[in-house]
């Protein structure tokens, strides 16, 4: 079980063995740790090897927020919930969410880079410290965050023999030779004290040790220094002299690679070659030679490279970007590049999209989650200027794919509620408005939020009514009988679904979101007794998924298909089914799918004689249902295959085996949960085959509370 998101180390920690005891100390004391320091002075890297050796004390876990590449402050919380790997559906906000996910277990919180969030972070740390006793925070930053209770590291640059092994070190990796004489060591320990012992400052001064001496590097420096004096007596300031380090190292480089630096300072967060060629290149720095000095830059530890699950990414270190911005604004390129930063990533949306509908769906959702960062920053230039609110709404609507098919929900409707807010009557971007409505139709449906839901909707389908807009009125009455299917009125979805394909099928639409309307008519004639044209439905969507290799609306149409098999029997398949269900749908962090199928391989396993095990998967579900909402929606139809199942493990177990083997499952973990599941599929060991129960689902009345979420799942759409 994943109990950390702490990244791998990329080379050797040198020294500080004195501060890595007394940080380990503190955070065995307090509960609220703060280490600060000047930028360079290598808290990061201190903070996340003694977080990383203290994970046995934890049972739930290190966990690594990286708040440095945020701006928005309204995303604080959301940022530490998804640094949990937490997915919400509801309506509850991320400070309800965290608190109730952290009130009981015992957790380590890392946050790096909060300085410029201060007056967000402070009171959602207070906050979840009083109501999590067995939380503990380990935060880096520039200042403390003076909540009480707060001890507070102050970590100074690195001692001379420490700053003299970390240099070397670094030097022979870069390919310099090593300290020739006594001459040549006492000028290495001259240069690292001239560098104040400040780590970042050492490591870019170290990476030049290839081209210039350590006596050559002492000698600028010193020309350096005393241009900075100004004639005062002592030691520098610590933070000039990292500045004074950067500068000396901005002017070893090569004018393209110092031109490709300022640029490189509007990305936010990781970003790649491709990226970097669109938004940085020009006649002055052309593309096919980007790569080249990239190169250089990152020789010189300047940028950094790392794996993720999309592939390798870069990354400019925070300090080193705000010199970077400094020069980009000094030469007046800061808007432009802002703005190709900006069509660049919005054209990333659209790809992302357009490819939802592939067998490159995994690709998407990982490469959507790496540019996260980047994809805000894009937002947030789109939000600031009034008359580009078209250009916010297109934006936010086109990741539908990732607020809804990712788990995304709060941050989506963040960005879509702004978006939308910006509403500049002009007829021309009219359906840059249409799509952010149904999407947010769309995600306000997934959350519970029927009234949003139908206050987007509505004005959406009127909108595009009288402007003429089919494919948007489509998409409208198409989420309206989604909602209906979740409030138990099975005619009126039956009706609106239908009506919604039909109108796809004569404009020509295929994709996720179609298919998934067909799944979502198969469940309404399921609940009305027709399972025969359910199945012929969803085996249709199963082929055509199969042929275009998309995955995610596959999982659904199984999961109707599984059930099917459970009717007649066939409890081997019904499993299969599942488990692939299972797969799919914990691949996409899709909770509503995964629990809804974990719901019905329940009772699958009771039926084939195993009531223990369907009453822990029937535990293990209800943790899932507090993420998603309301347990299966207030949804009479919904609730049924519990319900039948609750009883035949009920009978067989006793109150007591069953509330014992309930609270068993309601302690496994998500991952475990799933390889429960999982494991019970590849290892079905001769069940007694139980009786054949006809349809489970509609056991009770509908219930008419509001629901909370999609059977449906999280995706859908491509167009509009």
């Amino acid at each position: 079980m994943r109990r950390s998101n702490l990244p791998a180390e990329l080379n050797r920690f040198v020294g500080r063995t004195d501060e890595q005891d007394e940080l380990t100390r503190l955070l065995g004391e307090f509960r609220l740790v703060t280490v600060v320091g000047v930028g360079g002075v290598g808290k990061t890297r201190l903070g996340l090897r003694v977080a990383s050796a203290a994970q046995k004390r934890y049972v739930d876990g290190v966990w690594l927020a990286e708040l440095s590449g945020l701006r928005d402050p309204d995303l604080v919380a959301l940022a530490v919930v998804e640094a949990l790997g937490l997915t919400d559906h509801t309506l509850r906000t991320a400070r309800e969410t965290l608190a109730e996910h952290l009130a009981e277990r015992r957790l380590l919180l890392v946050l790096d880079g909060f300085e410029h969030l201060v007056e967000e972070c402070a009171p959602l740390v207070r906050e979840l410290l009083r109501r999590s006793p067995g939380l503990t925070v380990l935060a880096m930053g520039r200042r403390p965050l003076r909540v009480d209770g707060e001890a507070v590291f102050t970590l100074p640059p690195m001692g001379e023999a420490d700053a003299v092994s970390l240099f070397g070190e670094r030097a022979t990796a870069a390919g310099a030779p090593g300290a020739q004489g006594d001459r040549d060591r006492a000028v290495v320990h001259e240069l690292c004290r001239r560098l104040d012992g400040i780590p970042l400052a050492l490591e870019l001064a170290a990476a030049r040790m290839p081209l210039l001496t350590a006596e050559q590097m002492l000698h600028r420096l010193d020309d350096r220094f005393r241009l900075l004096d100004d004639g005062a007596r002592g030691a520098l300031p610590r933070h000039q002299t990292l500045r004074t380090a950067i500068g000396w190292s901005h002017e070893l480089c090569t004018p393209r690679e110092r031109l490709l630096w300022a640029r490189l300072s509007v990305f936010a967060g990781p970003f790649h070659l491709e990226a970097v060629e669109y938004v940085c290149g020009g006649p002055d720095l052309p593309a096919e030679e980007i790569l080249k000095v990239l190169g250089g830059l990152l020789a010189q530890s300047l940028v950094t490279r790392e794996d993720s699950a999309a592939g390798p990414r870069y990354r400019l270190l925070d300090t080193v970007s705000a010199y970077g911005a400094e020069w980009l604004a000094a030469l007046g390129d800061t808007e432009r590049m802002r703005r190709r930063h900006r069509d660049w990533y919005m054209g990333l949306a659209t790809w992302c999209e357009l490819e939802w509908f592939s067998p490159r769906q995994a690709e998407v959702a990982a490469c959507t989650d790496v540019a996260l960062p980047n994809l805000r920053a894009a937002l947030e230039l789109c939000l600031e200027q009034p008359d580009e609110a078209h250009l916010a709404q297109h934006f936010a609507g086109t990741l539908w794919f990732y607020w809804a098919g990712c788990g995304r929900l709060s941050e989506g409707r963040h960005w879509l509620d702004r978006a939308l807010s910006l509403d500049p009557e002009r007829s021309e971007h009219t359906a840059a408005r249409l799509k952010a409505l149904w999407v947010l139709g769309y995600v306000a449906i997934l959350q519970g939020d029927g009234t949003a839901a139908v206050a987007a909707l509505h004005e959406c389908g009127e909108r595009a009514r009288s402007v003429g807009n089919p494919v948007a009125e489509a998409y409208a009455t198409h989420r309206m009988g989604c909602l209906a299917l979740l409030s138990d009125d099975m005619p009126r979805a039956e009706e609106l679904i239908g009506r919604a394909l039909e109108a796809y099928r004569e404009l020509g639409e295929l994709n996720s979101n179609v298919l998934m309307g067909q799944v979502e008519l198969a469940m309404a004639r399921v609940f009305q007794g027709d399972l025969e044209s359910a199945v012929a439905l969803c085996a249709e969507v199963r082929e055509i998924c199969e042929e275009r290799g998309e995955r995610w609306t596959r999982a659904y149409a199984l999961y109707v298909l599984a059930y099917a098999a459970w009717v007649r029997g066939d409890h081997g398949e019904a499993r299969e089914l599942l488990g692939e269900c299972v797969t799919i749908n914990h691949t996409f962090h899709d909770l509503v799918g995964l629990v809804l199928a974990i719901e019905l391989l329940a009772l699958v396993t009771a039926s084939e004689g195993d009531p223990a095990e369907a009453a822990v998967l029937q535990g293990a579900a209800l943790p899932v249902w507090d993420s998603v909402g309301l347990q299966l929606f207030g949804s009479g139809y919904f609730n049924g295959a519990r319900a039948l199942c609750e009883r035949q493990a009920g009978e067989a177990l006793g109150a007591e085996g069953y509330g014992a083997s309930v609270r068993e499952g309601r302690r496994l973990s998500l991952d475990a949960t799933v390889d429960r599941a999982l494991s019970e599929r590849r290892d079905p060991a001769a069940r007694l085959v139980g009786p054949r129960a006809p349809r489970p689902f509609r056991t009770t009345a509908p219930d008419t509370r509001k629901p909370a979420g999609s059977p449906t799942g999280k995706g859908g759409e491509t167009a509009g």
